[in-house]
């Protein structure tokens, strides 16, 4: 019998023969170190490091709004050596910068959605509000301040606009007929929001899972319901939007890789297919799992076509919603 690494190495094998890759591949990640997309990056890169025998360096490029990293990818010499991880925010972005320096769609070629994970509308555990529609009732007769975590923008953006939680207030406020009782107040990140959230200063969040899910069940915050299509597997009694009413609050934030466009066709297959071969392995299965992900390794074509729908339901919504990144 094979062992098992062996035969890992023997299914990499066409990645060899095509000379790819010929030296250390840098994965560009453009937020901070220890968020999702960053765990999610350096779980993927030590396996396809073991399975390709070269360094896969994770490199952490955040700032202005997650777009300088993905640039930065997007004029990178098209050999495969160079790739990228994105989120939500990306697809959110084609239409909160379109002066952008670089064009998702044309300028990078998707490799695969490789995971993603829901969002948990919460409350403080005091509110009056124990349920989905409890919520929407308050949020039609009073003024209510909703917090959102931001994208790491710079200093003078307003970093909470365009993200994926503030993405689920705008679902939530136009779900709900709420209107303008509904304050938007933007956070520079999970922690902070979430602080002010059990400190009593916000009345509720559509909050990023893992930025929330400890204090859900310390106890300290109430989830009405998750933006999933199923129920989360860490919260199986908490309904999702659907059950709970309000399907239109669907939504999952979700993390890809991507390579320069211009990679020949044949070091993009090379790489997809190691990509998925490692993602859906059970051991790197466990791991994306334990992280919080669902996951998803979706091959290039669908992940083509899953973010070109993302642009598009977005583009509508930030349309709509009159969203603006300094606003």
């Amino acid at each position: 019998m094979i062992p098992r690494r062996a035969a890992l190495g023997l299914l990499a094998a066409p990645a060899f023969a095509q000379g790819f890759p010929e030296r250390a591949v840098r994965y560009v990640v453009p937020f901070t170190p220890a968020g999702l997309t960053d765990i999610m990056a350096r779980i993927i890169a030590q396996r396809l490091q073991e399975v390709w025998q070269r360094p896969v360096v994770v490199e952490n490029r955040p700032g202005g709004n997650a777009l300088i990293g993905a640039d930065a990818v997007a004029k990178a010499a098209p050999d495969g050596h160079t790739l990228l991880a994105i989120t939500l925010t990306h697809a959110v972005n084609v239409s909160l910068f379109p002066q952008a320096p670089y064009n998702l769609m044309r300028d990078l070629a998707p490799i695969s959605v490789l995971g993603s994970l829901p969002l948990l509308v919460v409350v403080n555990a005091n509110s009056p509000a124990r349920s989905l529609n409890d919520l929407v009732a308050l949020s039609r007769t009073r003024v209510m301040n909703a917090g959102s975590s931001g994208n790491g923008s710079p200093p003078h953006l307003s970093s909470g606009n365009g993200s994926p939680p503030h993405l689920g207030i705008e679902l939530f406020r136009a779900g709900a007929g709420a209107g303008g009782n509904i304050t938007h107040v933007p956070y520079r990140g999970g922690a902070p929001s979430v602080t002010d959230l059990v400190a009593g200063n916000l009345d509720f969040m559509v909050s990023n899972l893992p930025e929330c899910i400890s204090q859900v069940q310390a106890g300290r915050l109430r989830a009405l319901a998750t933006t999933g299509e199923a129920r989360h597997r860490s919260l199986p009694d908490v309904p999702t939007v659907r059950e709970a009413g309000m399907p239109s609050l669907t939504m999952t934030n979700w993390t890809a890789m991507l390579a320069p466009a211009a990679t020949p066709a044949s070091v993009l297959r090379a790489i997809e297919e190691a990509t998925l071969r490692v993602a859906r392995e059970p051991d790197t299965t466990h791991r994306i799992i334990e992280a919080g992900f669902d996951l998803e390794a979706k091959p290039a074509e669908a992940s083509r076509a899953f973010m070109e729908a993302e642009v598009t339901r977005w583009g509508a919504l930030v349309r709509e919603a009159g969203i603006r990144p300094d606003a």
